[in-house]
């Protein structure tokens, strides 16, 4: 039976960062059709009632009507231990994350954090993740079980690492990341809404051999995505161009193993050399803006203005353990301060869409989530423009939708995530 659901609605009919607000569409009191886990109409609610009078009717009231946000990057095996105090990167992952990530050779541990995760996504409005995994395929196993019991569409690989800069109990093998891959690959890529990504972590922790393995595994499977991550802290680019002496820059580390192109996501990229902005910008990969992280971990300032300007693909995530916050409500905010330090006042028209529609085009899978529109995938969230006393008390004086919603952008939380559809089904909020 197809639902009807009503409240404020917002959509996109192109990109805010190009074309300003009014690429963005608002109704007041508008509606969405949902039927067969798609979005079938969109539009004005007493014409829709008209139209569909058989449909089962929710009303939301004054929510706002939205698609379900995207998170471009996430570790989740790092849910245990996000917020964990004061290191850089290096000293980050080998303090807190290798270790974690040791546990998950085991099954129940995998699954207990993957069920606690998509938890504390779903509570937060998040519908759809990009996750790395661990080197261990039963934390694949266990990520993908745990969305596809859900109804989740999902990304994500089994971690790779094979040099020493990684520890003994963390590293595979060229071959084995390869076989392993491609097992994983085989057995869950396009499996009702799960994709894989192939995944080596970062150029540091990989040889030159186990990222031509994967470069290879990649151009046999081009519709999966590729992750990594490039030029997060300036001593971790020190650390690149010691291991690589003979890449022209760190883009060129995984471009000489053929991990470079269409469908690549390079997660932070924030301190690029000229020809790194221009080879990927021709090649149209992906760049994901991490803010939380970078200012937690002290990595710096993504340049929003000038790669938007330069018409590059952006998402938006949180990037955590990382990243202080499952929130990309909170993500948003942090977007926002990141983007003011470097003199660019980004829109909430932008930032809204960074978290849904720009992330799911950075997925390649912008035509499927993202965005309420007819054919869609019906990922629906409903906010609470109204969810805290300060919030509520600022967003009264609001003189149009934008002023009303930056309030809850700037100091949202799960609180105002008031409803969740997945695949058009709705989901009971945890507790």
């Amino acid at each position: 039976m197809a639902e009807l659901i009503l409240g404020q609605v917002l959509r996109y009919e192109g990109n805010p960062m190009e074309e300003g607000a009014d690429a963005a569409r608002h109704s007041a009191r508008g509606g969405v059709l949902v039927e067969g886990g798609l979005i079938r109409a969109v539009g004005e609610a007493d014409d829709l009632r008209r139209a569909h009078p058989q449909a089962r009717v929710t009303d939301c009231g004054t929510h706002l009507l939205s698609a379900g946000f995207v998170d471009a990057h996430a570790h989740y095996p790092q849910t245990a231990i996000i917020a964990s105090w004061g290191k850089r990167l290096i000293d980050w992952l080998n303090a807190y994350t290798f270790p974690e990530e040791m546990r998950f050779s085991d099954p129940a541990h995998a699954a207990e954090i993957a069920g606690r995760y998509f938890d504390l996504t779903l509570s937060n409005g998040t519908t759809t993740v990009c996750s790395y995994c661990t080197i261990h395929p039963e934390s694949v196993e266990a990520f993908f079980a745990e969305a596809r019991a859900r109804g989740l569409r999902a990304f994500a690989g089994k971690t790779c690492m094979d040099r020493d800069t990684a520890p003994e109990g963390l590293r595979d093998s060229a071959q084995s990341a390869h076989d392993d891959s491609k097992r994983l690959l085989e057995r869950w890529h396009g499996v009702d809404r799960l994709s894989y990504v192939i995944t080596p972590r970062f150029s540091p922790t990989s040889t030159p051999e186990q990222l031509a393995a994967l470069g290879a595994l990649w151009a046999e499977n081009p519709s999966c995505l590729m992750q990594t991550h490039l030029s997060e802290q300036t001593d971790e680019i020190a650390w690149v161009k010691s291991l690589y002496p003979q890449a022209r820059d760190y883009l060129d580390t995984y471009e000489a193993h053929g991990l470079l192109g269409p469908g690549a996501l390079f997660g932070h990229a924030i301190h690029l050399e000229p020809r790194e902005r221009d080879r990927l910008k021709e090649v149209d990969a992906s760049l994901i803006h991490c803010p939380t992280s970078n200012t937690f971990i002290g990595s710096g300032l993504f340049d929003m203005d000038g790669l938007s300007r330069e018409g590059h693909r952006i998402g938006l995530a949180t990037d955590t353990g990382g990243g202080s916050s499952f929130s990309m409500l909170r993500t948003m905010a942090a977007a926002y301060e990141v983007a003011q330090l470097r003199h660019r006042a980004l829109h909430p028209a932008e930032l809204w869409w960074l978290a849904t529609q720009g992330s799911a085009r950075a997925l390649r899978a912008g035509d499927r989530i993202g965005n309420l529109a007819p054919g869609m995938e019906a990922d629906i969230i409903a906010v609470d423009l109204a969810s805290t006393p300060a919030i509520a008390q600022r967003a009264g004086r609001a003189g149009d939708l934008w002023e009303a919603l930056f309030p809850t952008i700037m100091m949202g939380d799960d609180r105002a995530v008031a409803a969740v559809w997945a695949g058009g089904r709705r989901l009971e909020q945890p507790a």
